[in-house]
């Protein structure tokens, strides 16, 4: 069935409302034979008159009395659709938000948001998932809202806001038995070291670049986050390569010494990611802000 459109819709209230086409033209802003073209259109739809000339102006027929408040009805639901606009206001929202992210991030970012949150959002609530295989798919279903990251496998197909660059250092404990003070590659190959290993992220980049180096490690521990890999090395002679910012952050933190990689590794773009059913929502745009907003201020 070809269903009448709006303005076929509208063009019958203002006839049934003025009981003449010019007058309906008028409220409509059209011209006259718009109106009585569209008119035609609706007679023929429904094989009715629908209204009829009389002394007293153009008269509805019994199925336009019947059709009036159907049509009524119909267009108030698509001008409360059409007029609808989503809003978020941080001060009285109690959304929960999904957030994907590295527990690298989770000491970078997670303490300043959560300040930030409580702040102008009391209401809004976060919960942190891991970064995996199934990131991109969550964040096109809505089960996450946004990740945040090195996650290559997600620069197609999804919106991205780079946040910072980032490098990597090397991480020993501080009593270290034989590292002290500096690092050499000849030092650095003959050390036993812990790595992280886990899907979604793009970490295993320094494998590629030091196996395209022709630099020889010796891994003795394979551990799926940094920081469980890294509070083993304060307490062991291993050495771990890692992001700068969490090489900053637990030297304040325990007894590591962090020294300057003793060769030439890429550096690499942290960045959240979002999908495309989301990005005009206003929630979410509100979200990638505070993110933005915070790094913004920890990088100036």
């Amino acid at each position: 069935m070809n269903t009448p459109d709006l303005r076929l819709l509208q063009v019958f209230e203002a006839v049934h409302k003025t009981r003449s086409v010019s007058r309906a033209a008028d409220a409509l802003e059209l011209g006259q034979p718009a109106v009585s073209i569209a008119l035609g259109k609706l007679r023929e739809h429904f094989s009715d008159p629908l209204f009829v000339r009389t002394s007293g102006g153009m008269e509805p027929t019994p199925l336009a009395e019947e059709l009036l408040q159907p049509i009524r009805k119909a267009l108030d639901a698509l001008e409360a659709a059409f007029g609808h606009r989503s809003v978020f206001d941080p001060a009285t929202s109690i959304r929960r938000f999904r957030i994907a992210m590295t527990d690298i991030t989770h000491l970078v970012l997670l303490p300043r948001l959560w300040r930030a949150l409580r702040a102008v959002a009391p209401g809004v609530r976060i919960d942190i998932a891991p970064l995996g295989d199934d990131t991109g798919r969550e964040l096109e279903s809505g089960e996450a809202d946004l990740a945040v990251g090195f996650i290559p496998a997600l620069e197609a197909g999804f919106y991205q806001q780079a946040l910072f660059r980032q490098n990597y250092v090397c991480l020993a404990s501080a009593d270290h038995p034989r590292i002290h003070g500096g690092l050499t590659r000849a030092q650095f190959e003959a050390e036993d070291h812990a790595v992280f290993r886990a899907t979604g992220t793009g970490h295993h980049v320094i494998e590629q670049e030091i196996a395209r180096l022709g630099i020889e490690r010796r891994i003795v521990l394979d551990i799926p986050n940094f920081l469980g890999a890294a509070f083993i090395v304060e307490h062991t002679d291993l050495l771990m390569t890692v992001p700068r910012r969490l090489g900053e952050l637990l030297r304040g933190r325990g007894e590591f010494s962090v020294l300057p990689v003793p060769f030439p590794l890429p550096e690499y773009t942290v960045k959240q990611h979002w999908h495309a059913r989301f990005h005009h929502d206003p929630g979410n745009r509100w979200l990638r802000g505070v993110i933005a907003g915070l790094v913004s201020e920890s990088t100036n």
